[in-house]
């Protein structure tokens, strides 16, 4: 994985002299689960999202089935401030489930359960949804993960979307944790990949060339009556229409903290690695979106037990062992971050496999989508505190921009 020695063709290049901040945030989907059946089960008549918004005010909200919730943590300075936010959030989430007679998992599809025997959460922006989208929108039962990485250029943002799409196929392989749907095994490692996108506007995206082509794209489509704001477009990775943050979504959602902060920690280093490559006024080769989806789909299949091309070799290589380049690759940046600890984590997720990779093992061993779904449990709720109450007065108050992405939400504006 080396860089390309010729000089950066980018417009407004003097403009990224300014170091990005780097932040991070995560956004997480939890499994509501019926602890007799095993299955999910709807919080919507029961007070655990109403006392979660007490205590955690916008970093908790609905999703379209009433099985779901979503938690987001505020903008952490590095992946030790990310770890500590995201095991306190989830910490108090599994606490209200209990309170309310529930477990909780993290999972990109729950191992049995049907979506047609799911209630859609009563809001107007699912109403719309459902009605524009029909059974796709119905169907989809799958629970993702978001990062977050600060990057207060939106230039920046874009070379380093366009750049960082050949390593999201490495990234989804790590986070592989969606192997069953409605009681089959699928036979693929990340099954959400599939389901979601059945929706328009989804996976990789194509390069762009600047900020003016992909703003010229979006009114384009906002024009045309396709979408009516930027938050429809659902690719892999995006620029935040409201947020300077660099978005990725191409992620299945893991079971442990531990692996949800390493791949945030992953991440944020591959966002610093590229930054820096810039400032020595190099880059990374760019391929095409039909290269990088072929190890997309290598990615779902196979996960970390597959083969990944390697475009610069023309070969295949074991993903496990391009997952150790691409660690190698931003080694030099990780200390300046702070975050080595955090991202060798990776190396113990090679060794013990992947979310799916350990569901599939548990299932092997009797037979019982129950027992994977004890499982996921468990592996969700470990390194989590019982007892949360230590962690309310920790919780900060709601920040302006967050108030403002809340309010947003409230109008018929879907962010899937």
């Amino acid at each position: 994985m080396n860089p390309t020695s010729s000089p950066v063709s980018s417009p407004m290049i003097d403009d990224m002299e300014t170091r990005p901040a780097f932040t991070l945030g995560i956004e997480e989907e939890y499994m509501m689960i019926d602890p007799q059946t095993y299955d999910l089960r709807s919080h919507i008549n029961m007070e655990l999202l109403s006392k979660g918004q007490t205590l955690l005010h916008e970093h908790i909200k609905p999703e379209m089935h009433g099985s779901m919730l979503e938690i987001g943590t505020s903008v952490c300075k590095n992946a030790r401030e990310a770890k500590f936010e995201l095991t306190k959030m989830r910490s108090i989430i599994w606490q209200l489930a209990r309170q309310n007679g529930l477990l909780i998992g993290a999972a990109s599809t729950h191992p049995f359960a049907r979506w047609q025997d799911q209630e859609i959460y009563p809001d107007e922006r699912y109403r719309v949804l459902v009605e524009d989208m029909q059974m796709l929108a119905r169907s989809l039962l799958i629970f993702g993960m978001h990062i977050h990485i600060g990057i207060e250029n939106r230039e920046l943002q874009i070379q380093i979307m366009n750049e960082m799409r050949y390593f999201l196929p490495h990234v989804l392989a790590i986070t592989t944790n969606s192997p069953f749907w409605m009681g089959e095994n699928t036979g693929l490692k990340s099954y959400r990949s599939k389901v979601f996108e059945r929706f328009p506007r989804t996976n990789l995206p194509d390069e762009f060339s600047s900020w003016a082509e992909y703003e010229g794209y979006v009114n384009f489509l906002i024009k045309t009556n396709c979408i009516d704001n930027a938050k429809k477009v659902w690719w892999d990775i995006r620029p935040h229409p409201f947020f300077p943050t660099l978005e990725v979504r191409i992620c299945d959602l893991p079971m442990r903290v531990d692996e949800t902060v390493a791949i945030a920690a992953l991440l944020q280093a591959l966002a610093a690695k590229l930054y820096s490559l810039y400032k020595k006024n190099l880059s990374f080769r760019r391929y095409s979106r039909a290269l990088i989806m072929e190890n997309k789909w290598r990615a779902v299949r196979y996960g970390l037990d597959g083969k990944l091309i390697d475009f610069g070799k023309q070969r295949e290589v074991p993903a496990r062992a391009l997952i150790r380049e691409l660690l190698e690759f931003v080694d030099d940046v990780v200390d300046e971050l702070g975050s080595r600890r955090e991202i060798e984590y990776i190396y113990q997720i090679l060794e013990m496999g992947s979310g799916a990779d350990r569901q599939l093992k548990v299932y092997e061993k009797n037979k019982s989508m129950e027992e994977v779904v004890q499982y996921i449990h468990r592996e969700t709720t470990m390194g989590l505190m019982e007892d949360a109450s230590g962690y309310i007065s920790d919780l900060q108050l709601p920040s302006e921009d967050s108030i403002r992405e809340k309010l947003t939400s409230l109008t018929p504006q879907i962010d899937i």
